[in-house]
């Protein structure tokens, strides 16, 4: 049987219902909240790469049905609220409700962006929805530029990061960054938006999205890939979570027994994890003796991570050390990119009261200066980064550029054991090898350890957060510079650009439009009684 009017009728009450719901402030701030966070599921640990396509046509169109651009900003708001909640949820045993009002500030990035939505599908232009597929990805990259900034929580969560085991995508990194990838994410969900939306528009909605998907395949076909030469035997050691009193002594001392485990395997450098050894080598030199003693006994350099307070100047550094057979090189590392809140309080004296409600650093970790490229015994060049710095792309690129060919992150997470976060910053590893063209290493103290070549592609098995353990891996090395090493975030300068093509034409439309005539001027001088115009009093 057919449909019936009875059944129209009732598919027209619920799209009433549905309508009034979101005309009610709470339930649309409600939506907006839940759109916002649906692209977090694209993430590890759920890591639905496909769903990032989807995730944000909701958001798309729930900004466009806004009453008015004031509305419609603040969908935005909310739906950056929602994200990142969703994106760091778990910081919130750490910092408990000041992980809200982070997020309510980050999320005030996507005002702008929800009004611009708004601004650009409202109408059911055809012009200006094909625009959209240009404009909000641009306005979208915009956003995650700004909050990449180190004193804002830095890159954590790009939109681009989640295709971090995703071939066409690792491959479109190589070409312009994780920034690229965002772009053509963003693009082909706001096109299936106007799809959807604007039926008008279908065709240059259609058009855009198979646009991008020919673009990426030819990327993925055609892009230059790295010149694979040579080969390193790279040993990660993972302690596991050790807790209690004297915790860093025992830790060293079981990164020492496992790393015993690698004699006679010839590792070319062993990686420790992030805060590996307690106390400033200089001030217990007899750590430094043991380090020296087990580089001699394993046949392989050794790089640690010292998070302590250093004799020779003040204050608390998170430092690379690289320990050899007579003892520390005299290469050394210090961590110039600090966690908001972690390792650092912005502004201390306003927000230190953070210490009170989580676990905010007590006192500030000193910044290092500079970024170093360590040569290895036998050639190889690497380039250490401590923690959330592999989160920056620009970081991992400068040490491309000066030499390495070895890209090593020194982390911990510890303090994040059961969530996401593990997995997602391994992931981070996967886009800037593919990004550099260089293979790289995520060693931790906890898990998750891994490693992946220069394409992205994972190497070997990594080590879980439920595993105390050392492994060595065989990585694939390679030389040449990729188009984003070249050139680096040229997709944010096209995006500046496009913005400031919109900029100008609405400026342009601005001028044009007629201004508008008071109401009096529209009807005319005034009349009297005869219908003769009045005339001015004197």
């Amino acid at each position: 049987m057919g449909p019936t009017e009875d059944d129209g009728a009732e598919g027209a009450g619920k799209r009433s219902r549905a309508g009034a719901r979101l005309a009610s402030p709470w339930w649309r701030g409600t939506a907006a909240l839940l759109a916002g966070a649906l692209p977090a599921l694209a993430f590890p640990e759920p890591s639905w790469w496909w769903f990032a396509y989807v995730a944000l046509v909701p958001w798309l169109l729930l900004a466009r049905s806004a009453p008015t651009g004031r509305r419609a900003a603040l969908d935005g708001w909310l739906g950056g609220l929602g994200f990142m909640l969703a994106a760091h949820h778990w910081l919130l045993p750490s910092l408990h409700v000041f992980t809200v009002v982070i997020a309510a500030l980050l999320g005030l990035l996507w005002a702008p962006w929800g009004w611009l939505v708004r601004h650009q599908l409202g109408e059911p232009s055809r012009a200006g929805a094909a625009a959209a597929l240009l404009v909000i990805p641009a306005a979208w990259l915009m956003v995650e530029l700004v909050r990449s900034w180190e004193g804002l929580g830095g890159p954590w969560g790009l939109l681009g990061s989640s295709q971090w085991q995703v071939t066409p995508a690792l491959r479109a990194a190589s070409i312009g960054g994780v920034w690229l990838v965002s772009l053509l994410i963003v693009a082909v969900n706001t096109g299936l938006a106007v799809l959807i939306a604007i039926p008008s528009a279908r065709v240059p909605a259609a058009a855009g999205v198979v646009a991008t998907a020919v673009v990426t395949g030819a990327i993925w076909i055609w892009a230059p890939t790295p010149h694979r030469e040579g080969r390193a035997r790279i040993a990660v050691v993972q302690p596991g979570v050790v807790d209690g009193i004297g915790g860093a002594d025992r830790r060293f001392a079981l990164q020492e027994a496992l790393t015993r485990t690698l004699a006679g395997r010839h590792p070319d450098l062993v990686v420790w994890g992030e805060s590996s050894v307690g106390d400033d080598l200089a001030e217990r030199p007899e750590l430094a003796r043991r380090l020296a003693r087990l580089s001699r006994d394993v046949g392989a350099e050794i790089l640690v991570n010292v998070d302590a307070r250093r004799s020779d100047r003040p204050g608390i550094y998170k430092s690379s050390v690289l320990i050899g057979p007579d003892g520390p090189t005299g290469d050394r590392y210090d961590k110039m990119r600090l966690v908001p809140f972690g390792e650092y309080i912005p502004a201390r004296a306003l927000l230190g009261w953070a210490t009170s409600v989580g676990k905010a650093a007590g006192e500030d970790r000193v910044r290092g200066t500079r970024p170093v490229v360590m040569p290895v015994a036998g050639g190889l060049k690497i380039g250490p980064l401590v923690c959330f710095e592999s989160a920056f792309p620009d970081m991992s690129r400068h040490l491309t550029r000066e030499g390495a060919h070895l890209l090593l992150a020194q982390s911990s997470t510890s303090t994040f054991q059961g969530s996401w976060a593990p997995e997602q910053h391994a992931s981070l590893a996967a886009i800037r090898a593919a990004e550099n063209g260089r293979p790289m290493v995520h060693a931790t103290l906890t898990g998750e350890s891994a490693v992946f070549g220069p394409g992205g592609e994972r190497i070997g098995e990594p080590l879980r957060t439920d595993e105390s353990a050392a492994a060595v891996y065989d990585v694939p090395l390679a030389t040449g510079l990729t188009p984003f090493a070249r050139l680096g975030a040229w997709p944010v300068y096209g995006a500046l650009a496009v913005l400031a093509v919109l900029c100008a034409v609405e400026g342009l439309r601005a001028l044009r439009r007629p201004a508008r005539r008071s109401p009096e001027l529209a009807q005319g001088p005034a009349r009297t009684a005869h219908g003769s115009p009045a005339r001015p009093g004197r």
